[in-house]
């Protein structure tokens, strides 16, 4: 039976950033949206504020900026040969995150089969974000779902990677799960730990799980 491996991008993929630090730093706004990851990371606000915060800030923003961001974002190490040796073996692969679409959506060109976020406008704004589209830790367990039904699977084929709050309602629904350098939100709750900045790395401790 075939797997679907979920991939959390902020703090997972991203080692100690997140999308909207990176696009921020291009417009010399990094503290203000680190002060909002905190905020949103320790609850204080949801998903639907800390969009409409960021995309307050992101009013000058560019296509040049995103891809700048995207270009220099830190990365962790060998996330397209995970990507490419899941898709050998016949596995499926997909990016779920709260950050904005127009970002998220560029890992498809790394070879995820599906990337999933908050439902932004198109760069440069010239309409306002819609709350109805800003995900949620909760929206993570829908689309995935969605994804098991589009891929053949069920939630007992699920490999979840994540490493905070926004990931907790997903490592709740899914049998394996992978905490990569994660905060106490996922304490007891992952199947397996990783601290490190390899994505194969943590990939290894479940590929032959079953």
């Amino acid at each position: 039976m075939a797997r679907l491996h979920l991939f959390d991008l902020d703090g997972t993929l991203l080692h100690g950033s997140s999308a909207p630090v990176e696009i921020s730093r291009q417009l010399g706004l990094e503290a203000e949206t680190v002060a909002l990851d905190r905020a949103v990371g320790a609850g204080l606000i949801g998903p639907p504020e800390y969009a409409a915060e960021v995309y307050r800030l992101w009013a000058e923003l560019t296509e040049a900026h995103v891809a700048a961001a995207f270009d220099g974002a830190p990365w962790l190490a060998r996330i397209r040969e995970v990507w490419e040796e899941i898709r050998r073996t016949g596995e499926y692969c997909a990016v779920v995150s709260l950050s904005p679409s127009f970002f998220v959506e560029r890992l498809l060109g790394w070879g995820a089969h599906a990337a999933y976020g908050s439902r932004f406008p198109s760069v440069p704004f010239t309409e306002p974000v819609d709350p109805a589209g800003v995900l949620s830790a909760a929206a993570k367990v829908e689309i995935a779902d969605r994804l098991c039904a589009e891929f053949g699977v069920t939630r007992a084929d699920c490999v979840a990677y994540g490493d905070s709050l926004s990931d907790k309602d997903l490592f709740e629904a899914v049998p394996l799960s992978v905490a990569v350098n994660a905060d106490h939100h996922l304490s007891g709750l992952s199947t397996h730990s990783y601290m490190g900045m390899n994505l194969w790395e943590a990939y290894e401790l479940v590929r032959h799980a079953r």
